[in-house]
């Protein structure tokens, strides 16, 4: 029985009992004073029953305004108070209750805030304990964080299910879909994203057969090497690890152990107590090397299928003069003009191939990025610890970058060094990186000794002997390898002479920039290991827990309210939340055209103007990618009717349907705190303890209702509301679920 009711009850009672006296009383009266009288009072009250009826409403609007105080006084005032302790105790202790009602209820306000005072310095003390506590684990993750985004290959650690556990950046550059939402990064790697969206699941599951076969076999080796095509068309080489963990012993702990029939057991194999939980995946994209090693083939084909037949008529000509010594001239010289053609069309035709394979021919060593002047710094330690010559440099341009094997080429910086000390008794030489064009003008520089023009030459030619290590390659050889080349220059003016390698630049490394949206986040959340422990995503998402589940949290801006006449979205984003954790770097954000005008007041709104819409992607191609981006997920959102509405009248031109569970943080709300009066996004945020950033923003509305919903999940919990089901039928009872957009 609610409060409402029983304070209802309680009045009619008491007007009852009053009506009762009042009725009884006049009765008594009526019936006392003899016919005579009654039919004098009756004369009296006649032309009164109108005053009276009107005094029967007042007293009703009277008893309903006493009603009406009473609830709010001794029934709304209190269970404003129960929604603000359960706030402090499940959501925000830093929330306070604002003092409402009669004395009493104040006084049961301010107690709870002195209670909440203690509760929240006793949580900080322990949340400082915790701290304390996990610092070594966090300095750890923190590590392991650092390691990955630096490795240059793509690691993915994923469950025994292929939800995604781990992955670093080079890994989402690798699989990405080559469709980048709106942060610049691809969509369908994330933590707990099924791996088997990017890599046929077929291949996986043959490669952990092949584990698990491998381990039925006490195989030392587990690792699986496979080669997979991504959606885009790119080759992988992937090598697939398990994660093994123990499990309950169920063989004989003995190896020495005999059976009923007397007979031994055999040992146990390594791999008997272990159970494959997961797999850890390294990814290196072989695209390039594959249409290398394409190309050198097609080269290796064209100058045997292409001579084949110029070398066979040689052939027949050679042993034709051969086989007949004496044959008139005139046949000699057809037969010596048939060699002599045949053997310039083979010399044209390797030069043509030469020609045309060049690049492929060039690139047949393997060459790094890397700095020029880690170049020059790793010259500088081989010369001095090598040779006993002092190095310096004079300029160094340190953003250039060079594609370079870096043990031939400091070898013969170190090679030239070497012979200028002992042919030229030169004592110091000095380095000089700087830019010319599309090359870097590496310089090796000397003071005072003349050395002639031919050196270089001859220098060229001789394989390289450095400090006692023989190397089979010349100068010509490693420049070659380079692509490369060496000039000789004396300036005379300052009494020097140089000799100049000239390196093809390559480009920078990209710096890996931070997804937007990530509003100042530390190190980016690539790696969640809590996933190890989560069910199987099989199961009905009706009967999951909230707790157990992945959301997409979204928003729209739009460029009016009205989606039926022609009002079009010009913004969305979204982020994802995975085991109870916000990803603020797995964020999808996306301008659109709507090829309208958007109202000044919704301009005034979200600030976003014509001219910054125009030339953004249209809703059709944005769609498809954010569908994407929330595929497998539930959908949160801040009355998310209104966004599902405009989603919903795009799905006849897009033919993209969300039929995903969607919640909404403002009907959950009103089924948390059915007695405030406010249900915005601000307010909800206020009272929960969120800050509110970016608001007005499609990214900035997202992440603070992110946040929120995260905060409602204990509170709901607290009403006995756990799973998605009872979210969504709760939702469904309250009165903001009756509207329609």
């Amino acid at each position: 029985m609610t409060g409402r009711l029983k304070i209802a009850l309680a009045l009619t009672g008491y007007l009852g009992l009053l009506i009762g006296f009042l009725l009884v009383g006049g009765f008594a009266i009526y019936y006392d004073v003899g016919p005579d009288n009654q039919r004098h009072l009756n004369e009296m009250l006649a032309p009164r029953w109108q005053l009276l009826a009107g005094l029967c409403v007042l007293g009703l609007g009277v008893f309903g305004a006493l009603f009406f105080a009473a609830c709010q006084m001794y029934v709304i005032a209190p269970l404003k108070v129960v929604e603000g302790l359960r706030i402090i105790l499940n959501a925000n202790p830093s929330h306070r209750i604002a003092g409402a009602g009669p004395a009493e209820v104040r006084l049961l306000a301010d107690s709870v805030n002195q209670l909440a005072r203690r509760y929240e310095t006793l949580e900080q003390d322990l949340e400082a304990r915790i701290i304390a506590a996990r610092a070594s684990v966090v300095e750890e993750k923190n590590r392991l964080a650092a390691l990955m985004s630096e490795l240059s290959q793509g690691v993915i650690v994923c469950n025994i299910d292929g939800r995604i556990l781990l992955y670093n950046e080079r890994a989402r550059q690798a699989l990405g879909s080559g469709e980048a939402g709106g942060n610049g990064t691809a969509s369908h790697i994330g933590l707990g994203r099924s791996i088997f969206a990017v890599v046929d699941r077929s291949l996986l599951v043959h490669a952990l057969d092949s584990v698990r076969q491998r381990m039925t076999e006490d195989q030392p080796d587990l690792n699986v090497r496979l080669v997979t095509s991504t959606r885009t068309g790119q080759l992988m080489r992937v090598q697939l690890a398990p994660v093994l963990t123990p499990q309950p012993p169920t063989p004989p702990a003995s190896t020495d152990a005999i059976n009923d029939s007397g007979k031994q057991l055999p040992p146990l194999s390594r791999y008997t107590l272990m159970a494959v939980s997961g797999f850890v995946m390294t990814v290196d994209n072989i695209t390039r090397d594959f249409e290398r090693e394409t190309r050198r083939d097609m080269l290796l084909q064209s100058l045997t299928e292409g001579s084949r037949a110029s070398l066979a008529n040689i052939r027949v000509a050679v042993e034709t003069l051969l086989e007949y010594p004496d044959c008139d001239p005139p046949q000699r010289d057809q037969f010596l003009q048939i060699i002599g053609e045949e053997v310039r069309g083979l010399s044209g035709g390797v030069d043509k191939t030469m020609a045309d394979y060049a690049d492929s021919l060039k690139t047949r060593w393997p060459l790094e990025e890397m700095l020029g002047v880690d170049v020059v710094a790793a010259a500088q330690r081989r010369i001095e610890s090598r040779l006993g010559l002092p190095t310096k440099v004079e300029v160094l341009d340190d953003s250039l970058w060079v594609k370079a094997d870096s043990y031939t080429l400091i070898q013969a910086l170190t090679y030239f060094a070497a012979r200028l000390r002992d042919e030229y008794d030169v004592r110091e030489v000095r380095f000089s990186l700087t830019r010319k064009g599309r090359l870097a003008r590496l310089d090796l520089i000397w003071s005072g000794v003349v050395v002639s023009t031919q050196t270089l030459p001859a220098w060229e030619a001789d394989p390289m002997h450095v400090g006692g290590e023989d190397s089979p390659l010349t100068l010509r050889d490693v420049m070659e390898r380079h692509n490369a080349e060496i000039v000789f220059i004396v300036e005379k003016a300052r009494h020097r002479s140089l000799f100049r390698f000239l390196l093809p630049l390559a480009l920078p490394v990209p710096k890996t920039e931070r997804p937007a949206g990530s509003y100042g986040v530390s190190r980016p959340e690539f790696y969640d290991f809590d996933l190890f422990n989560l069910a199987a995503y099989a199961s009905e998402l009706d009967e999951r827990k909230l707790t157990d589940l992945a959301y997409t949290v979204f928003d729209t801006e739009t460029t009016g309210l009205e989606p039926a006449q022609g009002d079009e979205i010009i913004s969305i984003a979204a982020v994802r939340i995975v085991n109870n954790r916000l990803l603020r770097t797995e964020s999808f954000a996306q301008l659109v055209d709507p090829r309208r005008l958007a109202s000044w007041s919704s301009v005034s709104i979200h600030g976003l103007t014509h001219e910054m819409l125009v030339g953004q992607p249209t809703i059709d191609k944005v769609l498809p990618r954010f569908r994407d981006f929330c595929e497998d997920t539930v959908l949160v959102g801040h009355n998310a009717a209104f966004d599902m509405s405009f989603l919903q009248m795009k799905e006849e031109q897009t033919g993209i349907r969300f039929n995903q569970p969607v919640l909404d943080t403002l009907l959950l709300s009103s089924v948390l705190h059915p007695n405030q009066t406010s249900h915005a996004l601000e307010t909800i945020a206020e009272r929960l303890g969120v800050p509110v950033v970016a608001r007005h923003t499609a990214l900035g509305d997202a992440i603070v209702t992110g946040e929120v919903f995260l905060r409602m999940i204990p509170l709901l919990a607290a009403q006995g509301i756990r799973t998605l089901r009872e979210a969504r039928e709760a939702s469904e009872k309250t009165l903001y679920a009756k509207v329609e957009y």
